[in-house]
């Protein structure tokens, strides 16, 4: 029973997790002046490209979007209601309100962070098919891919530079919730709780990097952009 909540949960969360991924995909796209093709194909890769880099360094073929194109059809619809919602906007030459705008941002985040958390389990989880649970470096790998792979392809096909390698507080995360995980896994925790943890590891780091504005060190060239 309480492995059937645990599925549950994680099903939720990664529904919450590609709608998110998806959306950011999209509205990408939209900014970069994309038709309805790029637009989708900028939506899918977003929310599954993780889950494909995953699969095909574990040697799962084919990887699991093809055989079960579930979290595809989510990415399409998603994308193509946020290409109405834009269309009908850019149509009637209407403004979005300031508030609509806090409202989508502070919604977003909470999707975002709640799908980061999802996928980055998810990809640690991935590692026990696998027969790799005491492979702490291999199930945090999994874990940073499935979470944070599908936004560095989304970039790449956008011609821009990788978010997680100038963002805030991201990755990281990822690297945190995917590791606390992995390190309980590896001394035999009961999964329930190991997925728990981890989720809970990403969430966390994100708000406080959010609430503290934390952001990772850097030096900069001081080059003209």
């Amino acid at each position: 029973m309480e492995m059937q909540q645990t599925a549950l949960f994680i099903l939720v969360m990664d529904v919450i997790g590609t709608i998110a991924f998806a959306l950011s995909g999209a509205v990408l796209a939209i900014e970069r002046d994309m038709d309805i093709f790029g637009i989708n194909i900028l939506a899918i890769v977003t929310a599954t490209g993780g889950g494909m880099i995953r699969d095909i360094m574990i040697g799962k073929f084919p990887p699991v979007m093809f055989r079960n194109p579930f979290y595809v059809v989510i990415s399409v619809i998603t994308a193509n209601v946020c290409f109405v919602f834009f269309y009908i906007k850019a149509r009637k030459k209407v403004a979005i309100p300031d508030n609509m705008v806090r409202v989508y941002a502070r919604v977003f985040f909470w999707f975002d962070t709640l799908g980061l958390a999802a996928f980055s389990v998810d990809g640690v989880y991935a590692g026990l098919y696998v027969g790799e649970f005491k492979n702490v470096f291999l199930l945090t790998y999994l874990g940073v891919m499935t979470g944070v792979g599908g936004g560095v392809l989304r970039d790449l096909l956008a011609n821009q530079m990788p978010a997680i390698l100038v963002r805030n507080v991201y990755a990281s995360a990822s690297i945190a919730g995917a590791l606390v995980m992995a390190i309980l896994l590896r001394y035999r925790a009961d999964a329930n709780l190991s997925i728990l943890a981890g989720s809970f590891s990403v969430v966390l780091i994100r708000c406080l990097a959010v609430r503290f504005r934390w952001n990772l060190p850097k030096v900069t060239s001081g080059r003209r952009k």
